[in-house]
């Protein structure tokens, strides 16, 4: 089906709630500046509605809605405040947290209801009737003050499970009282697709209301669920970046977008704004300090990297045949993954997207598939080491190892002092441009202080080091002999400020593989610095 719409067009609504839906997942704690930069965000990927938060419930929030619309001026979203229906008893427009939805400034609210007949009885401590009349006369009252109403059914789907009657009444009253759309909440996650189709369909049947869903992602199937949602008539989906949320998390709005524009034929986002979708879900894990999924739907640098033979003598025909669509629609790119499962295709792929020339020498493409089966056999990993392997190629290419510096020897000494603390000391010896040199230093660690004598060595002699940094340090012991005689696999990541890169050393011991790995680090360094070799 193809169908138009875009964020300025009423007929589809992407809304996101990763501001305040999402922050409640376990591990994300957002400050006003993290919640301006995601919002930001979130408008340049042309999402439709930013829910914001609860202004009135949380000082937070409400500072966050009048910093937004002082500091952000939005090209594609509306700003969304959230809140609850006014309480028991009460009128809406005597209730100060009703009152301060409309202080907020927000030109769409987003109303939480009761649509469980047990959560209204045994949360809200009122009748059935009372509830209808909370949700009508909230609503009312919003939409006399000129904002947009839409309401948010809690625990829907389970409610309706107990009494689709009442359930369906609940939807009826808002959508009556002037809710633009209701949405149908899988509060609990529940629920599987068929089983949402079914129920989203009936209701549209049975109220003529137009409906949205939010889906939790309990059963793993919050985005099939938002997408049987959608086959069903819902014309909202409400999701948040990267599936953040409570528990295990919400619908991924990632995914969500990719398959309304490429699969469903629809036009959600402007124009050319699914190309940043891997930019834009990046960046935004980045502020809430959690490391992006690498194997993400659509936007995880493993989404389209293969690592079989067999897969890549394909694609080195037609990447489509092993690709469900073009990397480049979603700002992602295909990569070749090198390991033990290599066959002469995902050599020729690999060089290529290393700018290694491998021309048309077939025994050259054989001997580095013999040589990365044997260094695999040994615990060497090149899928998740590839500036270990562009040097392991180049050295075949050319003849001979790329070297920088020879080095003589090391050795680290950790010291157990008297009161507990310890001391990490490393010293090497090299040669570099035909000179002898000896450097000590001390470090937090005896790697480190291996990171730190290397570095006193080399930099005077290669100063474009002084921008490489240690990224990260990963050790696995190796299946084989147990406890400390055990094989030890290091994967070193090393920045320069432009790129990082990683790089694999094993040994029986730990030091030792790390000095492998911090050798091809800054060997490669000075490659990607455009140093000639001089060993």
């Amino acid at each position: 089906m193809t169908t138009k719409a875009n964020a300025t067009d009423d007929s589809f609504h992407v809304f996101d709630t990763t501001l305040r839906d999402g922050a409640q997942r376990e591990g994300i704690n957002l400050t006003v500046a993290d919640k301006l930069t995601i919002a930001r965000h979130l408008d340049t990927f042309g999402v439709g509605y930013i829910e914001g938060g609860w202004p009135g419930a949380n000082p937070r929030d409400t500072e966050f809605f009048a910093r937004a619309q002082q500091e952000i001026a939005f090209e594609n979203a509306q700003l969304v405040a959230f809140g609850a229906t006014r309480r028991a008893g009460g009128s809406a427009a005597e209730d100060p947290q009703v009152q301060a939805l409309l202080n907020s400034g927000a030109p769409v609210i987003t109303l939480v209801a009761k649509a469980h007949d047990r959560h209204v009885e045994l949360a809200l401590r009122t009748t059935l009737d009372e509830n209808l009349e909370m949700v009508r006369d909230t609503v009312s009252h919003l939409r006399e003050q000129g904002r947009r109403v839409f309401v948010d059914c809690e625990h829907f789907f389970d409610g309706y499970r107990a009494n689709a009657e009442y359930a369906k009444s609940v939807v009826r009253t808002a959508y009556e009282a002037g809710a633009e759309v209701v949405i149908l909440c899988d509060t609990n996650g529940g629920m599987l697709p068929a089983q949402v189709q079914a129920v989203v369909s009936t209701v549209i049947a049975d109220t003529g209301a137009r409906l949205g869903i939010h889906a939790q992602d309990d059963t793993g199937c919050a985005v099939a669920n938002t997408l049987a949602a959608v086959d069903a008539g819902a014309t909202h989906v409400q999701c948040t970046a990267n599936g953040y949320g409570e528990r295990v998390g919400n619908a991924n709005l990632f995914p969500v977008v990719a398959a309304l524009e490429l699969k469903y034929g629809m036009k959600v986002l402007p124009e050319g704004a699914l190309a940043e979708m891997t930019r834009i879900s990046h960046a935004i894990a980045e502020v809430v300090n959690l490391t992006p999924s690498t194997h993400q739907p659509y936007v995880g640098v493993s989404a389209f990297a293969h690592k079989a033979g067999l897969h890549a003598s394909a694609i080195k025909v037609d990447p489509d045949l092993y690709q469900h669509i073009d990397p480049e629609l979603v700002g992602n790119t295909m990569r070749m993954l090198v390991s033990d499962m290599a066959g002469r295709a995902s050599i020729e792929l690999k060089g290529k997207e290393l700018g290694v020339d491998l021309g048309d020498d077939r025994a050259l493409v054989g001997r580095v598939v013999e040589r990365v089966k044997e260094r695999e056999l040994q615990g060497y990993t090149y899928e998740a080491a590839d500036a270990s392997f562009e040097l392991l190629l180049r050295g075949e290419v050319e003849g001979r190892a790329r070297r920088y510096f020879r080095t003589e020897s090391w050795r680290a000494i950790v010291e157990d002092r008297p009161d507990g603390t310890h001391a990490n000391e490393a010293t090497v010896k090299l040669w570099a441009k035909g000179e002898r040199i000896v450097a000590t230093a001390e470090g937090n660690g005896p790697v480190n202080a291996l990171d730190r004598a290397l570095r006193v060595a080399l930099e005077r002699i290669y100063p474009q080091l002084a921008k490489l940094e240690l990224v990260d340090y990963k050790v696995r012991i190796l299946e084989g002999r147990t406890g400390t005689e055990s094989t030890t696999r290091v994967l070193i990541t090393t920045g320069d400020g432009d790129a990082d890169w990683a790089t694999v050393g094993v040994a029986e011991n730990v030091i030792a593989a790390s000095w492998q790995a911090l050798e091809d680090a800054y060997t490669y360094g000075l490659l990607r610095a455009g140093v000639e070799p001089t060993e």
